[in-house]
This record gives structure tokens, C-alpha cells and sequence, in this order.
């Protein structure tokens, strides 16, 4: 009987806190029919937030061609009165047939490993208009350095596993970080390299900081390779200003280092201002990655993966006479292509419906009334953290997350000891701050701010009585 099995040991000890132990506590919970609220995780149509009406219309007519033209006899024998929110406007019957017929092969068939040319071609226009840059400009966005990705969850494992060859190899990380990067650095056998946030200034980098990182892991022996930002922060929500961003592009050069910038929040400003790694790095001869995605900002299409990165430099790797982008070609050509729905959203993203049309108004209105409803869902917590003794939320509100510290615990207990009781309790369910990383001796927790508002009206409540019967236990 076949009884035991040797495995990779670093799958073994990778972990993933987002759906760890209490996310599947929330599970078994479930199933004994209670209810919980899945605030461990950015997954917003899962908590109620309805689809962008502009790209579930043209992904349904990209799926069955057939429809189109069914959608314009229907649209002939209805006047205006008579089209709802629901009908096919001549922009998304135009646009669903413009890209079919650029696709060529529909969307069951494979694409080119990269993705197709008029996606990334979309993409680097979307860059550039985003970073007011001008393609002739020597700063712009060349579509031959854009790789379709399934998500940007893909597009950080594809760059750790191409930068990670052994144990010696380290990528810098700012803690609290996303655990999408402490897993797969751990998966590919690297080392993982702290640089701790400074959470009373709101979570800002320093050089101090990042020349402390660096030079207790070179006394290590340990070779850095490369540096993680994420802006818009996960779990923080800081954003980052173009001094900050300066100061992380100086430390690169200096170091030599790659910039993973993971920037899939670029949306989820709610009154704050974005600036790109690219924008900011201009013409410097610094290895860039820049991650986007169709899961997060007001798209929340997270079960299509659809995402991009974008590589600005392209170096010679090991001496060997080949570029890094050639590298990155026969990675993406191993997988084949990217799923084609994830590379649609992905072209919708960066060319959404033509300013003037029924089908943009729609548009943009979804995106203000998501954006808007999410600034207020973090508000409302906000607003009831104030109600809980000793927890201070540091920073400005950005991406899709709070992380408050948690300053009064119970003796003998720690952060995962009270997200399990508080998800036992009211059912909310969250992640505890260890899962990110975080200072020794500090506890913390991350709530995704996705759940309807009538939801947390009830539960928030719910959640301040816990809180304050918890620490004065």
C-alpha cells in the first residue's frame, strides 16, 4: 500500500494566511449552517458587489458570436423607450465584434504566449495615458514588454521564479505584506528579506529602514535580488507619495535591484492620488516590474484572472547572451497563453466604452457608486474602531483593507487567539495581523471593507460589544 510520499519540504512549510486556519474554521461554520462574512480575503462579487453591466454584456456576446447579430434584430424592432438596462447597445454590439474580429480565433482557442498583440497594445496605451507619457518619448510603454497574465498573482510567481535560483537568493518584502509573496518566495526556495513599515507615520518607508533590510541580510550572505512594493498597500492601504516612491527607486539603483511594483490598486484611491513606479523612474536603467489586475479596483472580477505585467529593461541573464525577455517568452510559452476571458477583461480595462455613449455613462456610474460605496463601508469601520478600546488604524484608507493594531490584548492570548473568537462570536471573518508579518509584540488584524452596508450595520456592533468584553476578560 502506497502509504508515504517525499514532496517539495518548501510546499510543506509555505504557508498562505488569507485562507488559513480561520478561513476554514469560517468554513466548517458554513457548513453547520451558520452564517459568516468572508471579510479575510479582496473578493467582492463573493460579498454582493454587482459585475461592471460593460464587460459582462461583451464577454457574453464574445462567447456566442451568434448573439450579435440576434441583438441587433432585437434592437431594431425596439424604440428607445423600450431598451432597458439589460439591452445591447449598438457600442457593445460594436466593441464585441471589433474584438472578435481582431481575436481572429474566438475565445477557445489559444492566443500567443504574451497574449494578443492588440491587448498589450491597448495596455501600453493605457500606461501611457495614465502616466501622461508620450510613446515617442523614451518613457513610454512598448507592448512587446507586456505579458498577459492570469491575474497578477501569476505574473509575481512567474518574476520570483525566474529571479530565485537558490537559498542565497533574497527579495526584500515591506511588512506587513501580502503572503502571495512570502509563500512563493518560500516556494521557490529563496530567502525573504524584512523591511518593517513604519506604522506610526502611516506606514512610510525610509531610507533608514531599507539600508537596515539590506545590509543585515548582505552580513547574511544573503544576495538580494530584488525589492516588493505594493501601492495602493495590502494590508496597510497607505499610498505612496512620489517622494517616497523616488526614495525606493534611488535605493534600487544604488543596490542594483529589481522593482516588483505591485500596483493592482490603483483604483482604490478614495480621494488619494496615484503615481506609477514607471512614471516616476523615467528613463534610469532600473529592472521595473509593474503587476496590474482585473480583480480589484472597482472591476472585482476576481474568478476570470485576468492581469498583466509589464517589464522595463530588458538585461542580459547569467552571461549566457540571453535577454531577460526571452526568459519570460519561454516561461509564458510553457503555460501556452493566459486564459482568454481574463485577457478580455483585461483589454476592457484599459479600453473602456467610447466617452458620449449610453454604454459609457453606465460605466462610469457603476464605477462612482462602487468606489463610493466602498469609501464608505471603510468609514463606517473606521468610525467603529473609534468605539473599541485600545485599537488605533493607522494611515490613509486605500486599496480595499484596514489594519488596525490591536494595543490590549488579554495575557497568554495574541491576534489569531481573537480573530478566531471573534469569528466564532459574530461570525466575521479576518485575518490576524501575523499572517502579513508585523512587528514583535505587536498584534494586528485585516478586514476587507467588501460586505454590504446593511451587513455591517449589524455586525459592527456585534463586533465592538466582542471587542471590549474580550480585553477586559
Amino acid at each position: 500500500m502506497f502509504e508515504h510520499i517525499s514532496v517539495n519540504q518548501n510546499l510543506i512549510e509555505m504557508e498562505y494566511a488569507v485562507r488559513g486556519k480561520i478561513s476554514q474554521r469560517a468554513a466548517e461554520l458554513e457548513q453547520e449552517g451558520q452564517i459568516t462574512i468572508a471579510c479575510n480575503i479582496g473578493n467582492p462579487q463573493a460579498l454582493g458587489q454587482k459585475p461592471i453591466t460593460f464587460y459582462r454584456q461583451v464577454l457574453s456576446l464574445l462567447e456566442y458570436p451568434n448573439s450579435i447579430t440576434r441583438e441587433r434584430e432585437l434592437s431594431r424592432h425596439l424604440n428607445t423607450l423600450e431598451l432597458s438596462v439589460d439591452s445591447y447597445s449598438d457600442t457593445v454590439l460594436n466593441y464585441a465584434e471589433d474584438m472578435l474580429e481582431k481575436m481572429k480565433t474566438g475565445t477557445g482557442a489559444y492566443t500567443e504566449s504574451k497574449g494578443p498583440l492588440f491587448i498589450r497594445e491597448a495596455i501600453a496605451e493605457f500606461i501611457d495615458k495614465r502616466d501622461d507619457s508620450d510613446a515617442g518619448s523614451g518613457n513610454g510603454s512598448d507592448p512587446e514588454s507586456i505579458f498577459l497574465t492570469n491575474g497578477a498573482s501569476d505574473a509575481a510567481r512567474r518574476i520570483l521564479e525566474i529571479l530565485i535560483s537558490d537559498k542565497s537568493d533574497g527579495i526584500m518584502i515591506p511588512i506587513p505584506q501580502y503572503p502571495l509573496y512570502s509563500a512563493t518566495i518560500k516556494r521557490c526556495g529563496g530567502t525573504q528579506v524584512n523591511y518593517f513599515l513604519d506604522e506610526d507615520s502611516d506606514w512610510s518607508v525610509t531610507s533608514e529602514i531599507l539600508s537596515e533590510s539590506y545590509d543585515n541580510a548582505e552580513k547574511s550572505e544573503i544576495n538580494i535580488k530584488a525589492i516588493v512594493v505594493i501601492n495602493p498597500g495590502n494590508p496597510t492601504g497607505s499610498i505612496l507619495d512620489e517622494e517616497s516612491i523616488g526614495l525606493i527607486l534611488d535605493f534600487a539603483e544604488k543596490h542594483d535591484l529589481a522593482i516588483i511594483a505591485d500596483e493592482v490598486y490603483q483604483d482604490n484611491l478614495y480621494g488619494g492620488s496615484f503615481t506609477s513606479f514607471a512614471k516616476e523612474r523615467g528613463t534610469r536603467n532600473i529592472l521595473l516590474f509593474s503587476l496590474h489586475s482585473t480583480s480589484k479596483g472597482f472591476h472585482g472580477e476576481c474568478g476570470h484572472r485576468g492581469g498583466y505585467v509589464e517589464i522595463r529593461s530588458n538585461p542580459e541573464v547569467n552571461k549566457s547572451g540571453i535577454k531577460l525577455m526571452d526568459i519570460f517568452l519561454k516561461q509564458a510559452s510553457v503555460s501556452l497563453c493566459s486564459n482568454t476571458i481574463g485577457q478580455c477583461l483585461t483589454y476592457m480595462m484599459a479600453t473602456p466604452p467610447e466617452k458620449g455613449t449610453n454604454a459609457f455613462a453606465l460605466y462610469a456610474s457603476e464605477k462612482t457608486s462602487i468606489l463610493t460605496d466602498l469609501e464608505e463601508k471603510a468609514s463606517m469601520i473606521i468610525a467603529a474602531f473609534k468605539k473599541m478600546e485600545g485599537v488605533k488604524c493607522f494611515g490613509r484608507t486605500g486599496a480595499m483593507y484596514l489594519f488596525p493594531r490591536i494595543d490590549h490584548i488579554p495575557e497568554g492570548t495574541n491576534d489569531f487567539d481573537y480573530c478566531m473568537a471573534l469569528l466564532e462570536e459574530t461570525g466575521l471573518c479576518t485575518v490576524n495581523g501575523e499572517g502579513f508579518g508585523q512587528r514583535e509584540g505587536t498584534n494586528h488584524l485585516r478586514i476587507a471593507f467588501l460586505p454590504p452596508i446593511t451587513q455591517l450595520q449589524e455586525v459592527l456592533p456585534q463586533w465592538i460589544a466582542f471587542h471590549n468584553d474580550y480585553i477586559s476578560a
